[in-house]
């Protein structure tokens, strides 16, 4: 009930604040770090099974360089639709005239790197650091993702096993 009461009176202000930003924000943090852990389990699947398929014609090395090139290509394009569904948010409220600066902006601010000169309408700018925040978990889900992968892949590791 709360929750109701303070998102209508949000949004019936005549001059808009900063909780908007939240109201676009978080849901926006939920959808992507949910597409990225599924998105990861199912790279994970398909990279352990190549993998354990692969490694029968004694090739460990090539083998190891093969999933592990794969997996952080792979890792790189989930980023980037991401992004786009970040991009994809800034064109529908209006923060960005077209998807190309949406884009850039959103590269931008999911990796922290903000060196465009690109800046969101005064309204909006809590909405980009909100996404920075997203980059920064998403970022730091991959970094846990590709070690696990590389301990789990490792010739050295298999060895041990």
């Amino acid at each position: 009930m709360i929750i109701t009461q303070v998102t209508l009176s949000v949004l019936l202000q005549d001059e808009p604040s900063w909780a908007v930003d939240w109201i676009w924000g978080c849901p926006l943090i939920v959808v992507t770090v949910i597409i990225h852990v599924l998105a990861l389990g199912l790279i994970s699947q398909r990279a352990i099974s190549f993998y354990g398929t692969t490694m029968k014609h004694r090739h460990p090395t090539a083998t190891f360089a093969v999933v592990v090139g794969a997996t952080a290509l792979l890792a790189t394009a989930l980023h980037a639709l991401e992004t786009a569904i970040w991009a994809s948010a800034y064109c529908l409220i209006g923060a960005l005239p077209d998807p190309k600066h949406a884009m850039l902006y959103s590269l931008g601010a999911m990796t922290s790197y903000g060196h465009q000169n690109l800046f969101l309408e005064d309204h909006w700018r809590l909405l980009g650091a909100i996404e920075s925040l997203n980059g920064w978990l998403l970022f730091g889900l991959s970094t846990a993702f590709l070690f696990w992968m590389i301990q789990e892949v490792s010739p050295t590791s298999q060895a041990r096993r």
